[in-house]
């Protein structure tokens, strides 16, 4: 798995955990080893920049996803999986940040970005969470993963809880 994490932001974030969560992800969704991701992590102005120009929203916002070959997972066991570019990912860590401090479960800015990694490879992936029964699919899908990579490296403590909008 070829991923990249480009750090623009000027903000110390945790590269190793979000490329490890990336690449956990995507191998619980049986991405094709040989498939490229890039993760870029910008300061708000640029995000909102990117908010404004694709989505016609003021402000920045947490995670965008910017699909390239539109990959999907396998549908059965058996399936090869495709190989391709997903695609970029764009996270924030300022937005990330107050999003952690505002949650149910309070957590840092490193641990909601590990959720917003995982977010942003759903969309990826073709998942979304516009309608209640998307959105119960993706989150479920989302939390599984987040556990699964806390599980995995001996994290303790509640996962954090879904705060992306």
């Amino acid at each position: 798995m070829s991923i990249d994490v480009n750090n623009e932001s000027g903000t110390e974030v945790d590269e190793q955990a979000i490329l490890d969560i990336a690449r956990y992800a995507l191998a619980r969704m049986r991405i094709h080893p040989l498939s490229e991701l890039s993760v870029i992590v910008v300061d708000a102005d640029a995000m909102e920049q990117l908010h404004i120009q694709w989505m016609d929203l003021p402000g920045p916002t947490d995670v965008m996803s910017f699909p390239m070959d539109e990959l999907r997972p396998p549908s059965k066991d058996d399936d090869e999986p495709p190989q391709g570019l997903l695609g970029d990912i764009v996270l924030c860590p300022e937005v990330a940040t107050k999003q952690g401090q505002e949650a149910e479960t309070q957590h840092s800015m490193d641990e909601e970005l590990q959720l917003l990694t995982v977010h942003g490879v759903l969309h990826l992936l073709g998942y979304d969470h516009e309608e209640p029964d998307e959105k119960a699919e993706m989150f479920g899908l989302q939390a599984a993963i987040v556990d699964g990579w806390r599980a995995e490296r001996g994290l303790t403590g509640p996962s954090p809880a879904p705060t992306v909008s």
